[in-house]
């Protein structure tokens, strides 16, 4: 009766949106009644009606990231951007393109390879995960070494507020150093801020050629991959990802069971080759180099990308899977990616981890039975946390959740962004208790 209602005051507001009543998911971040806005005043109405009627809401786009932060399985409303997407403004000589949130990042790269740009992200499952999911996760990969984060990419966005208000924040020229820069406090605050709108991103060119060097080490040389990996840091190469791959993860990508780092160039191709040359010159004795072309190397960063666990998989695996998100001083990443393989040992889980060495951020995939996935996340944070990193979980189902800490320790800048909450949604509609802390 409950949900009937709701679906009866949503349908007077809203008499031409599509909705539906929503069954529970496992992972939860989800709503009794899912409505599909294809517009902005569509956005504005359900948030102006929820914050005056005490509703709370769920944000989602591809769905890619369900599983990430939260602890509800359903608000009153999921509000779904999937319908809302397209190209507001594509100025090709300032390379820069504004999009709807809701836009699939797949679907722009391919319209932007038409006029030879790109956005410079490369987010998992990027054929299900929105532009407004990135922009509201920070989520990045590999090739952040060259790429820089969602916050470098972006320059500006269009927030609808928890009460239907509208706010710009940045603009759509590059160079904008008016006030302060806002897109950075709604850049990974996880929605619970606003609704993303548009997003105004600045392009990069298509590279002219890129490769990919697979560089494999026996196991136990640590210390040859941190002299490596600092002699190249510290040359003029400029590599796109210094990626350190598990041994596991390695052998389901190509098939072979080794310590291996993935090192990607964008160029010309004369530079690419020139940088191959110079790594072979500084190649490790006892370590095998295999180059991969332009197609092979797209080939395998396409089956990379998909990976980790995806929120919007029709199916949900019969084993508990999970994903962490960790972060260290950069050459401890070859910590994390030790102490990730002993896990597997010593948990009876499946354990696939990469991190890079020019940033220091590490994703670690696990998958196996429930309490021993809870005691893999309890034992790398404990790992970690003597590092002085920290572990967020990307990924797990919401009855493990609720048993857990997600976010780890609260940040000292914490009461900031709690007060921060407080002052733009004050009755908590937007994404309940989904970001740090329980904001």
């Amino acid at each position: 009766m409950v949900i009937a209602e709701l679906l009866t005051e949503l349908k007077a507001v809203l008499p031409e949106t599509d909705m539906k009543e929503e069954e529970s998911h496992p992972l939860g971040n989800g709503g009794r009644v899912i409505v599909y806005p294809t517009t902005e005043e569509e956005i504005t109405a359900i948030l102006t009606y929820a914050n005056g009627n005490g509703k709370r809401i769920s944000v989602a786009g591809g769905g890619t990231k369900r599983g990430f932060g939260g602890v509800t399985e359903q608000a009153d409303i999921l509000l779904s951007l999937s319908n809302y997407k397209g190209i507001v403004e594509h100025t090709v000589g300032d390379m820069t393109l504004t999009v709807k949130a809701g836009t699939p990042f797949r679907e722009l790269q391919e319209y932007l390879a038409v006029h030879n740009q790109k956005i410079a992200l490369d987010p998992s499952w990027p054929e299900n995960a929105t532009i407004g999911g990135i922009i509201a996760a920070n989520e990045s990969g590999p090739k952040r070494l060259g790429y820089g984060s969602a916050r470098d990419v972006v320059i500006g966005l269009r927030m609808v507020y928890p009460d239907g208000t509208i706010i710009r924040a940045g603009g759509k020229v590059v160079k904008n150093v008016a006030g302060y820069d806002m897109n950075k406090l709604f850049i990974g605050s996880m929605g619970t801020l606003g609704v993303i709108s548009e997003v105004t991103v600045k392009l990069r060119p298509l590279p002219k050629y890129e490769s990919l060097v697979l560089l494999s080490f026996p196991q136990g040389q640590t210390e040859e991959i941190r002299s490596f990996a600092v002699t190249l840091l510290d040359s003029a190469m400029e590599p796109d990802a210094l990626e350190l791959l598990s041994p596991s993860l390695v052998e389901r990508l190509i098939g072979q069971k080794s310590v291996t780092l993935a090192i990607s160039f964008e160029d010309v191709e004369s530079s690419v080759h020139y940088q191959e040359e110079f790594l072979k010159g500084i190649q490790p004795a006892n370590t095998t180099m295999t180059i991969l072309p332009k197609h092979e190397a797209q080939v395998f960063w396409k089956e990379f990308y998909k990976i980790s666990p995806n929120g919007a998989a029709s199916t949900v695996s019969e084993e508990t899977e999970a994903a962490l998100k960790i972060g260290v001083v950069n050459l401890d990443v070859l910590h994390v990616i030790k102490e990730s393989q002993l896990l597997q040992d010593t948990n009876n889980i499946v354990v696939e981890a990469h991190g890079g060495l020019g940033h220091g951020l590490c994703q670690v995939h696990l998958k196996g039975a429930s309490e021993d996935i809870l005691s893999a996340i309890d034992q790398l944070r404990a790992s970690v946390t003597r590092l002085g990193g920290y572990v967020i979980v990307k990924h797990l189902p919401l009855a493990l959740r609720q048993k857990i800490n997600v976010w780890g320790e609260n940040p000292s800048s914490f009461f900031l962004l709690k007060r921060i909450k407080e002052k733009v949604d004050p009755k908590h509609v937007l994404n309940h208790k989904r970001f740090v802390g329980g904001i």
